[in-house]
């Protein structure tokens, strides 16, 4: 059998397009629909219109556009905005995409003004000014979030400042830590985050437009007018990079897949600490689902998700570094397909921050279950062998005693502070009674009373130092 031939449809005639004058014949239907962007880049709307706005108030500026003219543009292009923002405005495929929408529709309002709006720039830099736009918002957006989320684990590592539990390495046991120095680990990670958006922003924040379709423009424009009126700190210095540079882009969403990856590590923690095997935490039911077929389950729905997100925002990464690699300068109409990957890691850090940050005050911490883990798995032993190297045993010689006298403990099947001293003293003539105090959960994390340790005094310390900096 023979498939039946692609559906059909009358092309779009040349004139219908505003670029069509060259043209002898329409697009094709299925070009349009393969082609068309304004699907997604009218999400852009809010960016295009600022941009234009700047751009008509500055050829009205330098003489370019008389001042009715510009009067009509500024308006029309304010009248559009209320329609869009009211659910008002008619999105049209053959348009293309979010610019020419708009044009058409302000000319549609204001006749041949809005024809003028286009002069002295093209839509590559057009959109190029729409994107930095809109990263910079979105970067100002996240940042916003994580403040919020740095705040949450601020508190919660207060909260849980004395709380003793495991740390580990390998996913062994290693040493005992506090459930509060874990929460300012996260939260380290978070701000390295915000650190790296913020200097995103500053490459991010180049005005390109003026730069026309590659070479500049012959009119007497005033790019540093437009880029004070669009908050740009500063304007691009070569035209042809700027309507093809898109490595501020990849940055945005290379920011966006590292914040991911430290939420799908903090995600992974949180699934195995509410396993019954660790019973370390309760999240709230309202982040949590049942299951179809058992009833007692209680799944943790959320970290799960982010952590299964993160996948898709790093997809949305390589998808730029694919997209850019192999193209020449200037522009090319490869370049539509940024848009989505864009979007799409902004939407998903977004969600993934704001639920982290809803959910972490909420999460009870089962302080009991963190102690009684944290004894296990002889995490005081480097505490012990520290012992030993005080009292003048070389590191070395006192590692190979204590691993010893781990090996004994294992054997018997109990902890290190629960052998007699004489069998303790079988393994280091040095160790005295006052070892016990060593030995301990407290004793061992009080112990590590210094700038970035895990003693409460230290956490409790690092806390105020951060809410001081605000």
């Amino acid at each position: 059998m023979t498939a039946a031939p692609p559906p059909t449809a009358s092309p779009t005639a040349p004139a219908a397009k505003l670029w069509g004058g060259r043209f002898s014949e329409g697009t094709d239907a299925l070009v349009e629909a393969f082609s068309e962007s304004v699907s997604f880049d009218q999400r852009l709307w809010r960016q295009d219109i600022a941009g234009s706005t700047a751009h008509a108030k500055m050829l009205g500026k330098v003489g370019v556009l008389a001042a009715q003219d510009v009067e009509a543009i500024v308006t029309g292009l304010a009248t559009i905005h209320a329609e869009i923002e009211a659910g008002q405005f008619e999105w049209k495929l053959a348009l293309e995409d979010v610019h020419m929408n708009i044009e058409s529709r302000l000319t549609h309002l204001i006749g041949d003004a809005g024809k003028r709006l286009h002069t002295a720039r093209s839509r590559n830099d057009q959109v190029a000014t729409d994107i930095r736009l809109y990263v910079r918002d979105a970067i100002d957006e996240l940042v916003a979030v994580i403040d919020v989320l740095a705040n949450a684990l601020l508190d919660l590592a207060e909260r849980e400042a004395d709380t003793i539990m495991p740390g580990f390495t390998h996913m062994q046991v290693a040493q005992p830590v506090t459930f509060g120095h874990h929460m300012l680990a996260w939260r380290e990670q978070v701000l390295r985050d915000r650190a790296r958006l913020l200097d995103t922003r500053k490459r991010t924040n180049v005005l390109p437009l003026g730069s026309a379709a590659l070479a500049g423009t012959v009119y007497p424009i005033d790019r540093h007018y437009v880029a004070e009126q669009l908050g740009f700190d500063s304007v691009s210095e070569n035209s042809l990079d700027a309507v093809s540079d898109r490595d501020f882009a990849i940055e945005f969403v290379a920011n966006c897949a590292m914040a991911m990856l430290h939420l799908s590590r903090w995600s992974e923690e949180l699934i195995l600490w509410c396993t019954p095997m660790f019973g370390f935490v309760k999240l709230p039911d309202r982040y949590c689902t049942g299951s179809s077929i058992m009833p007692q389950k209680k799944n943790p729905d959320v970290p799960e998700l982010v952590r299964g997100k993160t996948g898709r925002v790093v997809g949305d990464l390589n998808t730029l570094l694919v997209l850019m690699k192999g193209q020449p300068l200037a522009y090319n109409r490869d370049n539509q397909e940024d848009k989505p990957p864009i979007f799409d890691a902004h939407d998903t850090v977004s969600a993934s921050l704001r639920l982290f940050a809803a959910m972490l005050p909420s999460v009870e911490v089962q302080r009991a279950a963190c102690r009684a883990a944290a004894f296990k798995g002889y995490s005081t032993a480097t505490d012990l062998a520290d012992y030993l190297v005080k009292k003048g045993l070389p590191f070395r010689d006192a590692h190979h005693a204590v691993g010893a006298a781990v090996g004994h403990a294992v054997a018997k099947g109990v902890d290190l502070s629960e052998l007699s001293l004489d069998e303790l003293r079988s393994f280091s003539s040095l160790i005295d009674a006052d070892v016990f105090g060593v030995l301990t959960l407290d004793g061992s994390v009080n112990a590590r009373n210094h700038w970035g340790g895990t003693a409460p005094a230290q956490v409790r310390a690092a806390i105020a130092r951060a809410r001081a900096r605000g």
